[in-house]
């Protein structure tokens, strides 16, 4: 089976000093970047999720910031993919799933962040889309949330989200991944 690995969002904002920090960003990256080893050696389609908001004064990830860039530890070249996105689903108003039909990919790897955003609208829609996704549970992040007075931690958020998603997508982690291809 064709797989192709999206990577979403891993961006400067998102990191320490950056407008919306995460928590463990870094574990994630280095657990992605085995990833990126991985499917380079396979020659298997590498793809990279940039989401950009438009808006002067955007909370984070303002076009043409520091902070809306790829992280600089991603091993992504001027030839690796990159589809820029608005909004949480990276499917909605991009290519990606004509992109996915053109390379013939039939199972779609997730990776990034956020956890309770992005990766769980990308998850949900890859599921309904046909693309079998498989979640890589430790290269995903998030951060703590908080509703009518009442934070949730970051590591709760976490663990909510990927248990929810298993209803949508194989939820597994990198070393489990690895192990079984």
């Amino acid at each position: 089976m064709k797989q192709a690995l999206l990577v979403i969002d891993v961006q400067n904002d998102y990191f320490q000093g950056g407008k919306m920090e995460l928590y463990s960003p870094l574990d994630a990256l280095k657990q992605i970047n085995k990833l990126e080893d991985y499917f380079m050696e396979k020659k298997e389609p590498i793809i990279y999720m940039q989401h950009v908001m438009h808006q002067e004064g955007a909370p984070f990830f303002e076009v043409g910031t520091e902070g809306a860039q790829l992280h600089n530890g991603l091993n992504f070249t001027e030839s690796s993919t990159v589809i820029e996105k608005v909004y949480p689903n990276s499917f909605k108003e991009t290519n990606l799933a004509e992109l996915l039909e053109k390379l013939a990919v039939e199972q779609l790897v997730i990776t990034g962040m956020m956890t309770h955003m992005c990766v769980d609208s990308t998850a949900r829609a890859a599921s309904e889309l046909g693309f079998q996704p498989i979640v890589l549970s430790d290269t995903t992040a998030t951060l703590a949330l908080t509703h009518e007075n009442h934070t949730v931690p970051a590591q709760d958020v976490q663990n909510a989200f990927l248990a929810a998603l298993s209803s949508f997508a194989s939820v597994i982690t990198v070393e489990e991944y690895l192990l079984g291809e």
